[in-house]
């Protein structure tokens, strides 16, 4: 299988949508629609190296908890749990992204990141959005203060048990990543990491 061409479809600031046209194992010409956030999508450009955006896994020091953010999401029409997260702006580096995002969206301070994943993808049939998992210690109080206009953003910290609960809640609704990492510390106590 092989990429043959691409046509841009839209030509928005932060999304935009691509016919794909490839070959299938058997030779026959095929199309496919994805969204990227990059002007030209990884598939034709090859630029897989660096992330777009950052998910943040943040360890409350002096709490001892993981910090989570309940964030009102456009596409569910509704709240979502998840990790602080956010796009890498044009030109900054992946440390200052989430430093950036952690105090913009819960109001605390970055310490240290413990661990960093490489570019991971986490809807590959649709976008080729690719993000790095990070996973930090922070200190500070919780605070709505730095969210921006656009943004209705509760951090709360959460225990192994809370996890626990969360997760066990049919009527909420999660980010994939965020359910994974909870449901792990829900059951270990820790990150595993």
């Amino acid at each position: 299988m092989k990429v043959t061409g691409v046509k841009k479809i839209t030509d928005y600031r932060f999304l935009n949508m691509f016919e794909i046209f490839y070959q299938d194992k058997t030779g026959k010409d095929r199309m496919w629609q994805l969204a990227s956030r990059s002007p030209e999508p990884k598939c034709t450009s090859g630029e897989f190296e660096s992330a777009d955006a950052v998910v943040i896994v943040p360890l409350h020091l002096q709490q001892q908890k993981l910090v989570i953010i309940k964030e009102f999401r456009v596409p569910l029409g509704g709240y979502q749990y998840g990790f602080p997260a956010g796009l890498i702006d044009e030109g900054e580096s992946m440390f200052d992204s989430v430093r950036r995002e952690l105090k913009e969206e819960t109001g605390l301070q970055l310490i240290d990141i413990l661990k960093t994943s490489p570019p991971i993808y986490s809807s590959s049939g649709l976008s080729d959005e690719s993000i790095s998992m990070v996973y930090v210690t922070c200190e500070g109080a919780i605070s709505s203060e730095f969210n921006t206009a656009n943004e209705d953003i509760t951090a709360m910290f959460v225990s192994a048990a809370e996890a626990g609960e969360l997760c066990e809640d049919e009527t909420l609704k999660f980010d994939v990543k965020t359910w994974l990492v909870l449901s792990t510390f829900a059951r270990h106590g820790d990150l595993g990491i």
